[in-house]
């Protein structure tokens, strides 16, 4: 029988296999230490198509994407990252489109105003004068488009006010005339020009208001007209001593150069009320001619 302690030796640990023990261990400790040179050298032993793609989720998707910037706010109490996206130039009539709204329904409901006024209290020659300023005010203030929207505005608001035959009344001529004169004194076109235009725009408004009438009424009232302007004739040639009697067309003639002149002067006087109002609103219109400034001892 072998004793069993004779078999204790052979339980005992080999010193020479313990210090290879040892020496594994060692090397193994730096391996497991530095987690960066492992997973390098697992990336290393993979093969080429099981590398993990990381790297092309970092990349953009969309290169023409403008990246948002981060800045930090200088506050304490704000410290945080606010991002900054790319700034798209807005038109500039956007911030004035209002004020340009709001401007051009009180000017349009102003010259309503004073026609309104005008007809049912009639101060004469005064308040005519101011019949298209406040359209042409708009046209010099925001341009053609809003001096039609105003002129629209105002017959809507005068056929509501006081009906359609009315409001036409008030668009032909007055409004349409609110209209060129903006654009005459916008383009900065002398008061020769203008007045010409306007006189000339005057005079088809006066015929298309005889004629608008007329046709409500049932009577020609250019008979009326005619009949004032022979009296106006006999007198003038009984005071000259002529003894011709004036022919029809002699006298059609007359009615239409005096109305022409008529609106001559009209013309010529909106012009002096708008450089003696507009200036002080700071919307000037064209220089007046050399002796109109003498004339009315005006430097501006």
């Amino acid at each position: 029988m072998s004793d069993p302690f004779d078999n204790a030796p052979a339980s005992r640990p080999d010193p020479s296999e313990e210090t290879k023990n040892k020496a594994l261990k060692s090397e193994a400790e730096p391996l497991s230490g530095n987690s960066d040179s492992a997973d390098e050298a697992e990336d290393d032993a993979l093969p080429p198509t099981s590398k993990p793609h990381t790297d092309e989720f970092n990349q953009p998707q969309v290169s023409g994407m403008p990246m948002a910037e981060t800045t930090l706010s200088d506050s304490p109490e704000e410290a945080s990252f606010s991002p900054e996206y790319p700034k798209h130039k807005s038109p500039q009539a956007t911030p004035r489109a209002p004020l340009a709204m709001v401007e051009t329904a009180f000017l349009a409901s102003a010259a309503s105003l004073i026609w309104l006024i005008n007809y049912y209290f009639p101060l004469g020659p005064v308040l005519k004068m101011f019949f298209p300023i406040p359209i042409a005010l708009v046209y010099l203030r925001w341009g053609n488009r809003a001096s039609w929207m105003a002129a629209i505005v105002s017959g809507l608001l005068l056929s509501v006010l006081m009906g359609p035959t009315r409001s036409i009344l008030f668009f032909i001529p007055y409004a349409l005339m609110g209209v060129q004169l903006g654009a005459m004194w916008r383009r900065q076109a002398n008061w020769f020009l203008s007045i010409i235009t306007g006189g000339l725009l005057g005079t088809i408004g006066f015929f298309f208001r005889f004629w608008l009438l007329s046709l409500l009424l049932g009577e020609d009232l250019w008979v009326y007209v005619m009949t004032q302007i022979t009296q106006l004739t006999e007198w003038g040639f009984a005071r000259l001593g002529l003894l011709a009697q004036p022919s029809l067309t002699l006298i059609q003639a007359i009615a239409v150069v005096m109305i022409v002149i008529n609106n001559l002067v009209y013309l010529f006087v909106v012009h002096l009320v708008a450089l003696l109002m507009l200036d002080r609103l700071g919307n000037p219109i064209p220089r007046p001619p050399n002796w109109v400034q003498v004339l009315l001892d005006y430097d501006g």
